[in-house]
């Protein structure tokens, strides 16, 4: 019984999350005395492909580019191709999502989403996630045969397991009943679900011309920018920017809340951030109860006061 694990490639390179999942699925593997098998819908390179050796992978079905809108294709051939796996694991992206969802229909797999560990026992397979908006955690067991697992972000992290990759080319058929008419690629940014950095910041900032520190804070650290929503609702930043319960749910491993008052519904997206820093002028502010680490001061003295020093120890 192998375990197969979907993988994602953005321009033809797999992201962390991509290998996090690998990394996931390897240990899995090891718990079972099993393999790995990835599968991808991509464009990469044999030398792409390679890599998820890196992590643990010991085949690969490299299969023609399927759009990733197209969740039927997808499941379609992870149903055909997981006969002989009981766990197959996702990462947490929307397209993952997307497709663990419509695959679980197929062959009557319980989901476990949000999963933040390895299982605590393989049969059956029963393992811990996060709930109500990462304010809880919770112990679910998986009554069926097969499990899927969307392992959330930055939750595991990348672990090398080098293994020997055997790369199986795949030629599959597209179904006519899905069509992508278009998407909008963001380039040049650090991904936010994936970023394990990032600095955020809201009305405080008093419109999109303050925005110039907030990115050098970010460039300075390697980190995402991002924004509350009511930044992105007045067009200040961009709709891709917006963390929150109607945002993005982000992970990272350091947070920074600049001049946001910390609404329940931006920290429903922002709860499972190891370390968050708050910025604020009011004291009062409902996000001090959440931070690790407050300044109650103005953002245009305290940030570059922090930029500074950050260019001192770089």
């Amino acid at each position: 019984m192998s375990i197969l694990v979907y993988t994602e490639s953005w321009e033809g390179k797999f992201r962390k999350s991509t290998f996090e999942a690998v990394s996931y699925a390897s240990e899995v593997a090891k718990m079972l005395s099993t393999n790995v098998i990835a599968v991808s819908f991509g464009e990469e390179s044999e030398e792409e492909l390679a890599k998820l050796g890196n992590y643990g992978a010991e085949k690969v079905f490299a299969c023609n580019k399927i759009e990733k809108g197209d969740s039927e294709t997808t499941s379609n051939f992870l149903a055909e191709n997981s006969v002989d796996a009981n766990i197959i694991v996702f990462a947490s992206t929307n397209t993952s999502k997307m497709i663990a969802s419509r695959l679980s229909a197929k062959i009557k797999a319980g989901v476990v989403s949000n999963a933040i560990e390895l299982p605590l026992e393989v049969s059956p397979v029963t393992l811990k996630r996060k709930s109500f908006s990462s304010k809880a955690i919770e112990k679910v067991k998986v009554n069926s045969d097969k499990a899927i697992i969307c392992l959330a972000s930055n939750s595991f992290g990348v672990i090398e397991n080098k293994k020997s990759c055997n790369i199986d080319k795949r030629t599959i058929s597209i179904s006519e009943n899905i069509r992508c008419k278009g998407q909008e690629i963001t380039t040049g940014k650090v991904s936010l679900t994936e970023a394990e950095i990032i600095v955020s910041a809201g009305r405080g900032l008093k419109g999109p011309e303050n925005w110039k520190m907030i990115e050098d804070l970010a460039g300075l650290l390697g980190a995402a920018t991002a924004c509350s929503k009511p930044v992105s609702d007045i067009g200040w930043r961009p709709h891709d920017e917006h963390v929150g319960q109607t945002g993005k749910a982000v992970s990272p491993n350091l947070y920074f809340a600049i001049g946001i008052s910390g609404a329940i519904q931006h920290l429903a997206g922002v709860n499972s951030s190891k370390v968050m820093v708050v910025i604020n002028t009011d004291p009062e502010a409902p996000f001090f109860k959440s931070a690790d680490y407050g300044i109650v001061g103005d953002a245009f003295e305290v940030v570059p006061k922090l930029i500074e020093e950050i260019k001192k120890i770089k």
